[in-house]
């Protein structure tokens, strides 16, 4: 536990997970002040720890899919900029369909990544087999495949991000609860923790999952909320795939680690909200061993090392939250972003940080402001590609 070593800061940012970390890089390299980062628990135990490394360009809008290949580019050069090893390969997304009109459904994304001059290629059952070797007979027809996705390992990341942060004196308080948002005249002054006040003429709610929690304790209504998500690391075996494979029915995902182990989750109900924990559900385990070893045979005998779960922070319409809210001047959002954080924390934490600093963004606000839920009228776009 480290409390804050001063009263004043510039900027308070709460979390220090991807989207945290990486927002006090940019603003603390755009000499704004002294930055004050604060999380309730240790590097890592939140969503950024948690997660199953894949970074995807393969979205349903362009607005998103520009930002994933934004980030893509920045983590091809993260080990040249910060000195950490992510061990980024981009060995490729796989979704698979089972059916013909699942197939169908996917073609808009191939056309869409295509538009955008990404090499996207539908497959047929066939080039399924080929990029999976031991699928099981008729689990799909075919699916669609961008080679330039890929995965990394989130903890060097964030270590990385950590220690620049850190050499830019910007101050990480870990295992420091965020208690409430203060504010004068309806602006925001600062932030109450389990530590002590601290002033803040801005503040950055970066909290995950805990996110929304965060904005009601300032007296905002907001429609993002945690969603419980599950997910396994079995013990290793001899290397045979190279792509992460997605099944958008029912929200399996899995791939296997350069060492052997497959990595994956399934999509099960819970209930929304924090409360349930981060644990493995007695539910999860014999529908994960089930779901992965009807698709692959091979993985049945394979055994589990450890389970666990995470959030992810949904909002209606699959896009985040970003920018400063209106109803509560200096408080700003880079929240709302689903499962996805890590994908595209790189192109967005320019974008926060640039709202924080006052400058305009090229984020359309009816796709990513705060002030699209505030209205009357729904947001119009959706983006429902929120899985893997």
């Amino acid at each position: 536990m480290s409390a804050p070593a001063r009263s004043n800061y510039s900027v308070a940012i709460v979390g220090a997970g991807i989207i945290g970390l990486y927002t006090a890089y940019h603003l603390a390299r755009a000499g704004t002040g002294p930055i004050l980062v604060v999380d309730r628990g240790f590097l890592s135990s939140g969503a950024s720890g948690r997660n199953g490394g894949g970074v995807r360009q393969q979205w349903e809008t362009r607005a998103t899919l520009r930002l994933a290949r934004e980030s893509v580019a920045a983590y091809r050069r993260f080990g040249r900029e910060f000195g950490y090893n992510i061990w980024f390969r981009q060995s490729g997304y796989l979704f698979l369909a089972e059916t013909d009109a699942e197939l169908a459904r996917l073609r808009p994304v191939h056309d869409l990544v295509r538009s955008e001059g990404l090499d996207s290629r539908v497959l047929d059952a066939d080039g399924v087999r080929r990029l999976v070797d031991g699928i099981a007979p008729g689990a799909a027809v075919g699916g669609t495949y961008l080679g330039t996705d890929g995965t990394l390992y989130p903890f060097p990341a964030l270590w990385g991000l950590y220690e620049a942060v850190r050499a830019l004196d910007v101050e990480v308080a870990l295992g420091v609860e965020v208690l409430g948002v203060t504010t004068a005249d309806g602006r925001v002054t600062g932030l109450a923790t389990s530590r002590g006040p601290v002033t803040a003429s801005r503040v950055v709610n970066a909290a995950g999952g805990w996110s929304g929690d965060l904005s009601r304790a300032a007296g905002l209504d907001v429609p993002n909320h945690a969603t419980r998500h599950e997910i396994l690391a079995t013990e290793p075996m001899k290397p045979f795939l190279d792509p992460m494979v997605v099944r958008p029915s029912d929200g399996l995902y899995f791939s296997q680690t350069m060492r052997g182990e497959i990595v994956g989750g399934l999509t099960l109900p819970h209930a929304p909200g924090t409360g349930g924990g981060m644990s493995s559900s007695a539910a999860f385990l014999p529908r994960m061993a089930a779901s992965l070893s009807r698709l692959v045979p091979r993985l049945g005998s394979l055994g589990v090392l450890r389970a666990w779960s995470g959030y992810y922070d949904d909002t209606p319409d699959g896009f985040p939250i970003i920018g400063e809210d209106l109803r509560c001047p200096g408080f700003f959002h880079a929240n709302g972003f689903g499962g996805h954080g890590f994908m595209l924390a790189p192109s967005a934490t320019r974008r926060i940080a640039r709202a924080v600093m006052g400058e305009a963004t090229d984020l359309d606000p009816g796709l990513f402001g705060p002030g699209r839920f505030t209205g009357a009228a729904r947001p119009a776009a959706v983006e429902r590609l929120q899985l893997g």
